[in-house]
């Protein structure tokens, strides 16, 4: 199985980059993350939905064919570390690979959150792009630790 992170935007720190790199290292062989960069459309006297139109086009496009989509949205379902795991663990009988959507700094296009297998919410916090890429991949590992009982989740 696969985890694809489709997150829009290219340029993240090294900080988030490095924080980014050591998570995916972590993940055994059955189960890789990868990171899918996608351009953020400029902004310069753009209407949202244009923005939304042309961010939108590219997010389909790096989501490989058959994946379940999962959303990241603010008004996304409310998920605890453990509940994060048994998704984790669903998916992973499901046998699908999953693309996990982060938008650009409007968020993701409406019809694309609405069309998505699944929405969830990463916090009730506004989170920086890149912190919101590292966040998500060590809760990912995080999960596979849960579900693997590995030692790295404490309760």
């Amino acid at each position: 199985m696969r985890l694809w992170v489709v997150a829009v935007g290219q340029r993240v720190p090294d900080w988030a980059q490095t924080a980014w790199d050591d998570y995916a290292k972590r993940f055994p062989p059955e189960l890789k993350v990868e990171l899918k960069a996608v351009k953020t459309e400029p902004r310069s006297s753009k209407t949202l939905d244009t923005i939304y139109a042309a961010e939108r086009e590219r997010i389909e496009a790096a989501i490989p064919r058959g994946c379940r989509i999962v959303a990241l949205d603010e008004r996304g379902t409310h998920l605890t570390t453990v509940a994060l795991a048994a998704k984790l663990k669903h998916w992973q009988l499901e046998a699908d690979d999953v693309a996990l959507v982060i938008g650009g700094p409007d968020g993701l296009c409406p019809e694309f959150k609405q069309q998505a297998h699944e929405r969830i919410r990463i916090s009730d916090l506004t989170l920086p792009h890149a912190m919101v890429r590292v966040l998500l991949v060590e809760q990912l590992y995080r999960a596979w630790s849960i579900n693997a009982n590995h030692p790295y989740h404490r309760e």
